[in-house]
């Protein structure tokens, strides 16, 4: 009761006493800003909403509570939610699940990559509410599977993201599908022009709910990451302690069982370590935490929750085990380094599924986070460096469609590449330019025009391209059908 009496802010807002027990759970204490704007706006009237703030402000728990708050147990989707990649998709889909107050909402998503079957057994056995990825959504559509003439809420996130992929035209049918007499909420870290016009022409009484971009500042903490495989994060994390001289830092986890394992494992090691968790009882927690003040353990394995309240002035780490899916997260976590004049650092490890999110922290804290390797790990083989930097399947794919000499816009790069994501587009691209073999150039239009090419350096990559192709060429030569792709044959 008394943790439920500290969410009265959410109470205010017109949210009721199941939605308020599920956000104790979670440890929610107050609204953010968008929250405060979105939730009383969708509960209270009728409007459609044009919602801007930074990513990681809160916005998926803006628009799910008050679904979740108005659910009907109906037998048609009463709500879509199109999302740039498949990525954010499973993250809004895992969010508003883990949210939901009625065993009976069911929400899914799909996209691009997941068996079609799959996602039509799960639609056919009723489904609630569906998040997706534009091109699935349509996919779905012309196969009769999804029917949206019967939505209480039509939700675009990430419009911006959506419109520097090109997929302006995929909103504009999906919404040919849709009942007029839906509500629409579009979110947005930015609002350009050709949202605001998708806007104009779909929405008829409409309120902008704008949330001032505040810095968020990490000045003092050096930041850098590390690409990991989910099943090498352990291990990643050993060599980090080793390594450190005096480590005495936090580990942050999303979850409580992924604190209990990690902290076991690490006293198997020999490690001192403790874990703070939501199931953890408050005298445990005290006993805890003293220990780690007076530095008798010098490793604590927490949840976001668990450590709120913590205040230890000279950590030399936090490492985020798990990257937080809120960008204000990442940064009350490493701000518990830096502190006092002192200079800390905060690791990140990272999937190769989790880059996107990676890039959206980097942009809102406004510092660049730096790639590292694990000492050991340098690239002393000329081949081998090679291979870091340009080889594997989808570099080497963009750097043939880039080898013609003439600028490619993003969009059109997916195309001619086939079933890449967009993650993996946008991690490949980004990699290149940090190595200088592809340059980015954006132009001052509306909407935005973003094209690639290669660098100077990068055009020196093309002869030894037109190597391999001459060398493929020789060896195919007894293989029957044998011809290039049109990648190949476009640097011939």
């Amino acid at each position: 009761m008394e943790q439920l009496e500290k969410l009265k802010e959410f109470r205010e807002l017109g949210l009721g006493e199941k939605v308020l027990k599920v956000l104790s759970k979670k440890g929610y204490e107050s609204p953010t800003p968008i929250q405060r704007l979105t939730i009383p706006a969708l509960l209270k009237n009728d409007k459609d909403i044009i919602g801007q703030a930074q990513t990681g402000t809160g916005k998926t728990a803006a628009f799910s509570l008050p679904i979740i708050e108005n659910f009907e147990n109906l037998e048609h989707i009463q709500a879509i939610i199109l999302t740039p990649t498949r990525e954010l998709a499973l993250q809004v889909a895992e969010e508003m699940n883990s949210l939901s107050t009625s065993k009976k909402m069911k929400v899914i998503p799909v996209y691009g990559g997941q068996s079609i079957d799959i996602q039509r057994k799960l639609i056919k056995t009723g489904v609630d509410v569906v998040v997706g990825t534009p091109g699935r959504v349509i996919d779905l559509i012309e196969r009769k599977l999804l029917k949206l003439n019967s939505l209480k809420y039509f939700i675009l996130d990430e419009a911006d993201e959506m419109l520097n992929m090109g997929f302006v035209e995929d909103i504009e049918k999906i919404l040919t599908f849709t009942n007029e007499d839906k509500r629409m909420l579009f979110f947005s870290a930015t609002m350009p022009d050709e949202i605001m016009k998708v806007a104009k022409t779909h929405m008829k009484e409409y309120e902008v709910l704008a949330v001032k971009s505040r810095e968020l500042t990490t000045d003092l903490t050096e930041q850098i990451y590390f690409e990991v495989n989910e099943r090498d994060k352990f291990e990643a994390l050993c060599r980090i302690i080793d390594l450190t001289k005096e480590f005495y830092g936090i580990v942050f986890c999303r979850t409580k069982t992924d604190v209990n394992e990690i902290v076991g494992r690490l006293n198997d090691r020999g490690y001192d370590a403790e874990g703070l968790h939501g199931d953890i009882g408050q005298n445990y927690r005290e006993v805890t935490l003293k220990r780690f003040k007076t530095k008798k353990i010098n490793i604590l394995v927490a949840t976001d929750v668990a450590a709120r309240g913590i205040d230890i002035n000279d950590l030399s780490h936090v490492i985020n085990y798990a990257i937080p899916q809120e960008v204000e997260s990442y940064v009350h976590r490493i701000g518990r380094t830096g502190r006092a004049g002192k200079e800390g650092t905060a690791i990140t490890f990272i999937t190769p599924q989790e880059y996107r999110r990676l890039l959206q922290i980097q942009k809102a804290v406004k510092k660049e986070i730096k790639k590292e390797k694990f000492v050991g790990e340098e690239l002393l083989c000329p081949i081998k460096y090679f291979l870091e930097v340009a080889g594997g399947k989808w570099k080497t794919s963009i750097l043939c469609i880039l080898a013609t000499g003439e600028p490619h816009r993003y969009s059109r790069i997916r195309r001619k590449l086939g079933n890449i994501t967009n993650t993996m587009l946008a991690k490949s691209l980004q990699e290149l330019e940090d190595e200088d073999i592809v340059k980015r150039i954006q132009y001052n239009e509306i909407p935005p025009r973003v094209e690639y090419l290669l660098t100077d350096k990068g055009k020196t990559i093309v002869p030894i391209l037109l190597k391999m192709a001459e060398w493929s060429s020789r060896s195919m030569v007894d293989k029957r059908n044998a011809t290039f792709c049109k990648k190949c044959q476009s640097i011939d």
